[in-house]
């Protein structure tokens, strides 16, 4: 598929729905919802621009959802997300139609929603309004998954955990790729110690973001899901189609990114360790994401660390630094 055309969203609606479609539909294929949530785990949605909202609700709504996933119900939803993105606004009508015939009530304010539910799930397609819409979340003490991006700077992301601190209050965010199984046998220990990572992604771009912040970073959530956190230069090289950024950690280890902007997509590459050499990829459904999800409302306990989030998020400053410097290396600013 050429780049031009490239639909984050319908990509993603797309793959989930091979992965995730079974047990959500009636015999007649009319979506239902299931029964309403017990105290404590009724879930609310902020932002109805992105095909994840919907996806989401499908899981935890179906009529015989995951037991693992704890009871836990879509119950509200408050639309506005990005003010400004176009390919996002024009999902909101198609959006709204289908939380509301899963069963969720669509109220006109994040306060509204903040007092019929118990947990956020932070959909809004644009990080740039994260920050500000998830500080009255935390003010009501609620915890919160993220979706990624955490925000579109290092400041921002910065100012969301310094405001999860000061409220104490635990959050998370992530990209469903982290947590696919090929990537979960590596971090369990199956090539032993991981030596290196190659990875490659689609990288299409939006231009009020910076580029890896996007799309991007999906790849860059599977490359630090394999190695760690402790990048310290990077190095990358842009061209029409494609970028590469070649990264070093501090302990001498490489890991690498292609972000591919046009041409065949998909996600996947290679993690190098101590026995082996294990090929990564691909994404087929967000059970395993939402599975992280209902554990962190439960326990508190987030299955990323703020550090790893604001290394990442430096991570893609750097590279956007170094394109802008014709490929210089550049250093990660410490988070």
């Amino acid at each position: 598929m050429n780049t031009s055309s490239y639909n984050r969203r319908r990509f993603i609606r797309d793959a989930a729905m091979t992965g995730i479609g079974l047990g959500l539909l009636a015999p007649a294929g009319k979506l239902l919802a299931a029964t309403p949530a017990a105290d404590g785990r009724r879930v609310g949605i902020i932002g109805l621009d992105t095909s994840h909202s919907v996806e989401f609700t499908k899981m935890l709504n179906a009529v015989n959802p995951d037991p693992a996933f704890g009871g836990y119900h879509v119950t509200v939803a408050y639309a506005q997300g990005s003010k400004d993105i176009a390919s996002s606004l024009e999902m909101v009508p198609g959006n709204l139609k289908q939380v509301k015939e899963l069963g969720v009530e669509v109220v006109d304010s994040i306060a509204v929603l903040l007092k019929k539910c118990d947990v956020v799930l932070l959909e809004s397609n644009d990080g740039r309004v994260h920050l500000e819409q998830v500080l009255p979340v935390f003010k009501a003490g609620k915890r919160v998954f993220i979706d990624k991006p955490i925000a579109a700077s290092l400041a921002d992301t910065q100012a969301i955990f310094k405001a999860a601190a000061q409220y104490k209050v635990p959050v998370f965010s992530s990209s469903a790729l982290r947590f696919i199984e090929s990537i979960r046998q590596v971090k369990e220990g199956s090539i032993g110690k991981v030596t290196g990572a190659d990875i490659y992604t689609p990288s299409p771009t939006e231009k009020t973001h910076p580029d890896l912040f996007w799309y991007g970073i999906h790849g860059v959530e599977m490359l630090y899901a394999l190695m760690g956190t402790g990048c310290q230069r990077l190095t990358r090289t842009t061209e029409a189609d494609m970028d590469h950024i070649t990264a070093v950690w501090n302990d001498g280890r490489i890991g690498t990114l292609r972000g591919v902007k046009k041409g065949p997509y998909g996600f996947g590459g290679h993690a190098f360790g101590e026995k082996a050499i294990a090929p990564v990829g691909d994404f087929n459904s967000y059970h395993p994401l939402m599975l992280q999800i209902t554990a962190f409302f439960q326990s508190g306990i987030p299955p990323v660390p703020p550090e790893e989030t604001m290394e990442m998020t430096a991570f893609m400053e750097a590279a956007d630094d170094s394109r802008r410097k014709n490929g210089a290396t550049v250093e990660l600013r410490k988070a």
